[in-house]
């Protein structure tokens, strides 16, 4: 999961949207199979049988998780390192950071595969529970970053025997085909995400003066997806990885979603470090509530009519609600309305882009990803970060948010914690047992699905609150 730093200032939207895509997709992983209709799971994994099937069409809401949490990493990356060049730190030493973080990252998801109790047997009993925990405190001593309250020897000594406890597990763990240790036995997610972070941040110290030049990079990569699959050196290029377990050509395909995230994550720190004073509000209380409600409808448009194939009648409900909020938010505005004009006028051209591409490659599908599903998500997540900061900052909205917001300072316990802590600890208890034998219909599992999530949901919380944050 993405670097960030504690300090003082925090973008509290940003914290709020990157705990919602962590704990939707968490919530994503629980929820019964087979049973619920076909919007509650990954479109191209429709039930019962749950069988890929590439040739389905759509999209649903579990398909926007991820990459709203990429999108957010994107967005924390000019934070986290304009806050290194403030401080005088080289380009080298940055550089080195960043890939040394990433590499972290990539240790995170090969231990993490190693440790989940369904990898490690399909029906955990007593022994497998307990291995799952132990595998939770050997993260939680390898990454947390410990508290300035507590003695100077307690970080390095957390880290060593984390990093023993860790290479024992891994030498010693046997799996159920019999195998042992695999550098390919890893969580695909955090793959991909180490090696967007890896990525978007040299790509944004190599621009973070021109976003032009950024979003050329968008066309390179867009000219390389086209030549994919064709003859020439390209093929060869992307099928090959001197590094196939960490590293493959094509994970840069998310890139498409990073880079706009680091030109809103720009924006964000340009008006958190403006040194004007916030002046009050230009547009009425009228047009902030037709605002959130506006960006925040483009999700179930999007959703509905993607999903349900009604893909004329999703362009041009989307474009009676962009010139409607166009002609709303018209006209003289303070500077963090700007932002919010900006962010919404973001949002609409990736969501037209990705419209625009609907047709091609036989319809918006994120399993295997098409050019429409990158650019609508990205145009949703624009969105769903305006909402966000719309409701904590104008309407000062807390109860909700602050959980969410807590959550997405610490993203790695949140996306460890139920199956390595919750679910363990439930399970050995018994009351797991007892709440699926009075949940077995088909909503009911999903209520006990979101019931663990928001009980996860203040686990992390409690965490953040104490200043447990784990960290690369």
């Amino acid at each position: 999961m993405e670097t960030i730093i504690k300090t003082e200032k925090r973008e509290s939207g940003l914290d709020a949207l990157r705990g919602f895509a962590i704990l939707t997709m968490v919530l994503s992983g629980i929820i019964p199979y087979r049973v619920l209709p076909t919007w509650m799971y990954h479109a191209q994994l429709p039930p019962p049988e749950h069988m890929f099937n590439p040739a389905i069409p759509g999209i649903t809401w579990v398909d926007l998780v991820f990459p709203f949490f990429l999108f957010a990493l994107g967005a924390a990356i000019p934070f986290a390192l304009n806050r290194r060049l403030q401080k005088g730190n080289s380009l080298y030493s940055i550089t080195w950071d960043v890939v040394w973080r990433g590499i972290l990252l990539i240790f995170f998801a090969i231990f993490l595969q190693h440790v989940r109790p369904y990898t490690l047997n399909p029906e955990p009993g007593l022994s497998v529970w307990l291995i799952s925990l132990a595998g939770f405190a050997v993260l939680f001593a390898i990454f947390l970053r410990v508290p300035s309250t507590w003695p100077l020897w307690s970080q390095p000594t957390l880290r060593i025997a984390g990093w023993v406890a860790a290479i024992v597990m891994l030498l010693v763990l046997k799996y159920p085909d019999g195998s042992g240790f695999s550098l390919y036995r890893s969580d695909i997610i955090i793959i991909v995400l180490a090696n967007m972070a890896i990525a978007g941040a040299l790509i944004w110290l190599a621009t973070r003066n021109s976003i032009l030049v950024r979003l050329s990079i968008l066309g390179l990569l867009l000219a390389l997806r086209l030549s994919s699959g064709e003859e020439g050196w390209v093929e060869p290029l992307r099928a090959t990885s001197p590094v196939p377990w960490a590293f493959k050509l094509y994970y840069l395909q998310y890139l498409f979603i990073v880079i706009p995230g680091t030109i809103a994550g720009d924006m964000l720190h340009r008006v958190m470090e403006s040194t004007a004073e916030r002046n009050e509000p230009v547009w009425s209380g009228h047009t902030y509530r037709l605002l959130t409600m506006a960006s925040a409808l483009l999700v179930p448009v999007m959703l509905i009519g993607l999903h349900g194939r009604y893909v004329a009648a999703t362009l041009i409900a989307t474009i009676i609600i962009v010139i409607s909020v166009y002609i709303l938010v018209s006209g003289e505005v303070n500077n963090r309305e700007q932002l919010y004009r900006n962010l919404f006028y973001f949002g609409a051209y990736f969501l037209f882009l990705g419209l625009m591409f609907e047709p091609y490659e036989g319809g918006i599908r994120k399993d295997s990803p098409t050019m429409s599903y990158y650019m609508v998500t990205t145009g949703l997540s624009f969105n769903m970060l305006l909402v966000f900061k719309l409701l904590m900052e104008h309407f000062e909205i807390q109860k909700g948010m602050t959980l969410l917001s807590d959550n997405g300072q610490n993203p790695m316990i949140a996306y460890v914690g139920m199956m390595n802590l919750f679910l363990p600890l439930l399970a050995l208890s018994g009351i797991d047992a007892l709440i699926r034998s009075v949940t077995t219909a088909p909503w009911a599992g999903f209520i006990r699905g979101f019931a663990y999530t928001v009980a996860l949901a203040f686990i992390v919380q409690s965490f953040t609150r104490h200043k447990l944050y784990w960290r690369t």
